[in-house]
């Protein structure tokens, strides 16, 4: 008696096994899909307190960019030489809320200045570019600010704040 070994064929039963193991698979993976997503927060929590990434490379010299970090809006203003130089000069002892522009602006960017884009009179938004110094002028009560966001006439009582950011590159900041 001779010693064979066959080759099992594919049978019927074993396709059909094999279809009801890949089927019973997509459906488990189907069901787990929402409950392992639904573990990442949503997107109103990620923009209420994530930080912001922003690309300054884009920004012309002189505009002014507004966004949003935590719900409240940021202005981004790439300042000319001009502009940085009329707010290095001020002197100020003469100012409403004494701050130099060097304590407002990050050190070797004095180009880039990043306020939050609310009155701190009532919070009405300013509008850039206006004024009388050329930085922001609340047109609702008629605060005036600088190039640098500090008040410099009108009823707000302080500089225009400046939120917790740093540079990660020469041209990108991250905000919070």
């Amino acid at each position: 008696m001779a010693d064979t070994i066959t080759a099992a064929e594919p049978t019927r039963r074993d396709f059909l096994y094999i279809a009801t193991g890949a089927v019973g698979a997509v459906g488990v993976a189907a069901v787990a899909w929402p409950f392992i997503s639904q573990m990442q927060p949503d997107a109103a929590t990620i923009a209420a307190g994530a930080p912001v990434d922003f690309d300054l490379a884009p920004v012309t010299e002189g505009a002014i960019v507004k966004l949003f970090w935590r719900g409240k809006l940021i202005f981004v203003r790439h300042r000319t030489k001009d502009e940085i130089a009329s707010a290095e000069k001020v002197d100020v002892n003469t100012l409403p809320d004494p701050q130099p522009d060097s304590a407002r602006v990050k050190e070797g960017h004095a180009q880039w200045l990043v306020v939050y884009g609310n009155c701190t009179h009532l919070g009405c938004v300013p509008l850039g570019h206006q004024g009388h110094y050329e930085g922001w002028l609340c047109p609702c009560h008629g605060s005036v600010f600088d190039t640098s966001g500090r008040i410099r006439q009108g009823p707000a009582p302080t500089n225009l704040p400046v939120p917790p950011y740093k540079f990660v590159s020469d041209t990108k900041i991250t905000i919070g």
